[in-house]
């Protein structure tokens, strides 16, 4: 398996995405900034609520915080998703229908069975 992405990075990542609110601030950030008490109030989920999942992301490094004057807004880090999509589309070669996998599979095995009786 290729290992052009750091284990913990990525481990990190879908630990943050594993939690239905924190896909959903992914998705409004994807859209546009927002401050925390926008997303919060879009939520409907407590300061401290939404500040937890912010840390979760951060950690992640799936967003980024910028403070203008009094307000923290939020943006989407769009390089760590990337990460993700490396490591999904590294199994795109096996993808394909199950039926298909399959057959090609079994297809194989009885080749094998077939060059292991001619070689006896």
């Amino acid at each position: 398996m290729p290992n052009n992405y750091n284990p913990q990075e990525l481990d990190d990542i879908l630990e943050a995405l594993g939690n239905q609110h924190r896909r959903e601030i992914i998705y409004f950030l994807s859209l546009q900034p927002s401050s925390i008490s926008q997303l919060a109030a879009m939520r409907d989920l407590s300061l401290p609520a939404i500040h937890k999942h912010i840390k979760v992301l951060e950690k992640a490094k799936l967003i980024n915080r910028k403070k203008i004057g009094r307000i923290n807004f939020l943006t989407l880090n769009r390089q760590s998703l990337r990460v993700l999509q490396d490591w999904v589309n590294q199994y795109h070669t096996y993808w394909g229908n199950d039926e298909e996998t399959l057959e090609n599979y079994v297809e194989y095995l009885s080749q094998q069975d077939t060059d292991n009786q001619e070689e006896k």
